[in-house]
């Protein structure tokens, strides 16, 4: 089934179908069934809850949005928010400054990237593997007795930041606040600087790119660096929310959702589109799909299986929207 079958439908005939546009819609009209028909659902902690959860859902996307836009993926990216984050947690309980504790997190994360874009640009192995490989062992190393407990705790000395997960302003919870930050400073960084230029590029065409005097695989390793960086910023904001980073949430389906979030935006799969508002409204609508589950009471099975169904929805929608020509047919990337 073409995109072409798609597009001679009746009711798409003559539509200009926009992704994101048709996403936003559909956000809203959940939004209001919800509100209808679970009474939970519209009361201002459930409310605050759901602003909580899509803004820590959001800022891994963004960090994902870089990678695919660049024609690759990131299956690492929840290692990266767990190790990395508790080295800063660590640092800091066992006495490091504050500076010198981040020092250590992100730079952790940025080797991280450098050794994912690594093992993509210059080793050619295929980022599903290459970033899968290197996010178990990532995860290794964080049960391997690197840290004192599972559970890393929060310490005082880390409260300076604390605000990201902390508290709100007028209603609103500053983890919200810092998504957005987020999804303005990547939005200026892909659209308006050189390096944001190129991604496009590359993800468009890496061949036309490289003749036109782009220096690919460097430019490959910068994606992934960013998204290693943007994880530990998510990590920040979940571990100052819940006051600890749990070493085990590797094993959880996080990566997944982040990938649903990024395809449901329009951030096609072939490369080159899309951008942080295609991730703002994905995390809009996945989260309040995730959320509106939960208070069904829907088993971690029936989630996981509408979770699917939804990805394949999206992909299919994805096909017609961003239909693969003679060269983006033939990239193997991903």
């Amino acid at each position: 089934m073409t995109a072409d079958f798609f597009r001679r439908l009746p009711f798409l005939r003559g539509v200009k179908t926009d992704q994101q546009l048709i996403v936003f819609l559909l956000f809203v009209a959940l939004f209001l069934v919800f509100s209808l028909a679970l009474p939970a659902f519209f009361s201002v902690g459930n409310l605050v809850t759901l602003l909580r959860t899509v803004s820590v859902l959001g800022i891994l996307s963004l960090g994902m949005a870089v990678v695919v836009i660049g024609r690759g993926i990131d299956l690492s990216m929840i290692a990266c928010l767990t190790v990395p984050t508790s080295i800063v947690l660590a640092l800091s309980g066992h006495g490091y400054g504050l500076g010198v504790s981040l020092l250590g997190g992100f730079g952790m994360a940025a080797l991280v990237g450098v050794l994912n874009g690594l093992l993509v640009a210059y080793a050619e192995i295929p980022s599903l593997f290459a970033t899968l490989a290197v996010g178990i062992g990532l995860a290794g190393i964080g049960q391997s007795g690197l840290f004192d407990y599972e559970i890393v705790p929060w310490p005082k000395s880390l409260d300076v930041i604390g605000w990201l997960g902390r508290g709100d302003y007028l209603g609103v919870p500053y983890s919200v606040f810092a998504f957005a930050i987020a999804a303005v400073a990547l939005g200026v960084f892909m659209r308006r600087t050189r390096f944001g230029v190129f991604i496009y590029a590359i993800g468009d065409n890496p061949n036309a790119a490289r003749i036109s005097g782009i220096s690919v695989r460097p430019v490959m390793i910068l994606q992934y660096v960013i998204s290693a960086l943007v994880s530990v910023f998510a990590g920040l904001v979940l571990a100052s929310s819940a006051n600890n980073m749990d070493t085990r949430i590797f094993n959880l389906t996080w990566i997944y959702d982040v990938i649903l979030v990024v395809v449901l935006g329009g951030i096609g799969l072939s490369g080159g589109r899309g951008g942080a508002l295609s991730v703002v409204v994905g995390t809009l609508l996945m989260g309040t799909i995730i959320n509106g589950m939960t208070i069904m009471n829907m088993s971690y099975e029936v989630q996981s299986l509408i979770k699917g169904v939804v990805l394949l929805a999206a992909i299919a929608l994805d096909s017609v929207v961003n239909p693969r020509n003679e060269e983006t047919a033939q990239q193997g990337d991903i």
